[in-house]
């Protein structure tokens, strides 16, 4: 039988609640850049919540992964339940790194010694760090759950989901500024730490009907097919998980040599607004990779209008970055909405307008990504993660310690040079595993 095409549109309709959620997301940086730009000691509070938020997230990578990986494996109510308890373990572990981070000593060494932070930067981030302290299991949790829901063709309950962590998210710090004195900071990390919180719980609500489906499905044991054993689930997560570990290493590796880069205090402050906008226009590309799983899942016929649709991402999405930041647009996004001061926004511009290309690359990082995990062939993506940070590091070790650049603008040449050198490491894989997934496709094998 001939599979039926898929149509470009339906590619849209699939993907399209996901890229909202990814916009939902998104659009937390800015907001809470802005508030925290308009309270007292801006400078310092964005540095702090900047620093703050890089050691969060690098915390949290290991988990970050979990939505591909539920949506690639949770095909049984066994492999449901054997999933779900490596999940348990991961935040359980991420959360009890995260506490190791805060105690004085380890805390002392990585701001001081490691980081070099400013004292005053230095004590607003170890408070923001006690408030991020729910962050990196509860992302954990909800992206298990996603990954469930993206399976079940259910996108759209994802975006409910995100509108109401932003939802807490957005109240949650406009309660705090209306009626306490609360540092800038401490009101972005709990306001960050309640509105994922409440994203988590509405993603497991939303997930009982699939995980209900499964539960009906279940036969005896002898008519299913064999369920992954915890060995085999992580054999093939520990790539992902690294990869994204080594991913989010980029960030505070950024920080540490800001510290000895030109004009730190100002290239710490604009950095977080800066990757906030690239950001949001990263994200239609980033959020299709779990789409592009599920749909390559359905059958490998597939592949053409998948990368079709891929690229016009790629090509709209680094036009739209472009458009902004080379016109006078650029001075009413970050003087009026993001509230910079004119010299902050001197940094922040030079920056942003040599990231134009990111939006691209991460499209095709993306799809690229999402071939690899479902042939289950995922020690490539690690190994481009490598790539790109070991290009991170060799490019701001030249153009900070050897040519003196200010250091938000040696952050972002490197940031861009280091992703091209992944996505160029990751092309013989995929263009392998395309070939291996269409044969398999042909021949009914797959």
């Amino acid at each position: 039988m001939t599979a039926t095409p898929l149509t470009q549109r339906a590619v849209a309709r699939f993907w399209a609640p996901l890229a909202i959620t990814w916009l939902f997301m998104a659009v937390e940086g800015p907001f809470l850049a802005a508030v925290i730009a308009r309270l007292p000691e801006p400078t310092h509070n964005l540095a702090a919540y900047g620093v703050a938020f890089a050691i969060a997230i690098l915390v949290e990578a290991p988990v970050i992964m979990m939505m591909s990986a539920s949506t690639a494996l949770v095909d049984s109510w066994r492999t449901f339940r054997r999933l779900r308890v490596f999940a348990h373990g991961l935040n359980a572990g991420i959360t009890a790194i995260m506490l190791l981070v805060l105690v004085p000593p380890v805390y002392r060494f990585l701001t001081g010694s490691l980081l070099g932070l400013d004292q005053v930067v230095a004590r607003l981030t170890y408070v923001s760090l006690w408030l991020l302290i729910p962050w990196p299991a509860a992302i954990g949790y909800r992206r298990f759950y996603q990954g469930l829901l993206i399976r079940a063709g259910l996108t759209r309950r994802v975006a409910y989901g995100t509108a109401v962590r932003l939802a807490g998210m957005g109240a949650t710090a406009l309660v705090l500024t209306a009626i306490t004195k609360m540092a800038g900071a401490w009101i972005g990390a709990a306001s960050l730490s309640a509105g994922v919180c409440a994203e988590a719980l509405a993603s497991r609500l939303m997930a009982a009907g699939p995980r209900r489906a499964l539960k009906r499905g279940h036969r005896p044991e002898e008519a299913l097919p064999p369920v992954p054993t915890y060995t085999q689930i992580g054999s093939f997560y520990a790539p992902l998980a690294m990869t994204m570990v080594l991913t989010m290493a980029a960030s505070p590796m950024v920080t540490f040599f800001m510290g000895g880069a030109k004009h730190p205090l100002e290239s710490l402050a604009v950095l977080p607004v800066v990757n906030s906008l690239v950001f949001i226009f990263r994200t239609p590309g980033v959020s299709f990779q779990e789409a592009a799983i599920a749909l390559l899942g359905r059958g490998w016929h597939n592949l053409r209008p998948v990368l079709r649709f891929s690229l016009m991402l790629a090509a709209t999405t680094m036009t739209g970055l472009t458009i902004l930041v080379w016109t006078p647009l650029a001075g009413v996004w970050f003087r009026r909405v993001a509230g910079l001061s004119p010299e902050l926004m001197a940094f922040a511009l030079t920056s942003v307008r040599i990231l134009v290309l990111m939006p691209a690359l991460g499209a095709l990082q993306a799809i690229q990504r999402a071939i690899l995990i479902d042939v289950r062939k995922t020690r490539p993506v690690t190994g481009a993660t490598v790539t790109e940070l070991v290009g991170i590091t060799a490019v701001l070790m030249v153009t900070v310690r050897l040519l003196g650049m200010t250091g938000a603008t040696a952050a972002a040449l490197a940031i861009l040079l280091g992703r091209l050198a992944g996505n160029i490491y990751l092309l013989p894989p995929c263009l392998s595993a395309c070939r291996s997934g269409v044969r398999a496709s042909i021949t009914g094998t797959g």
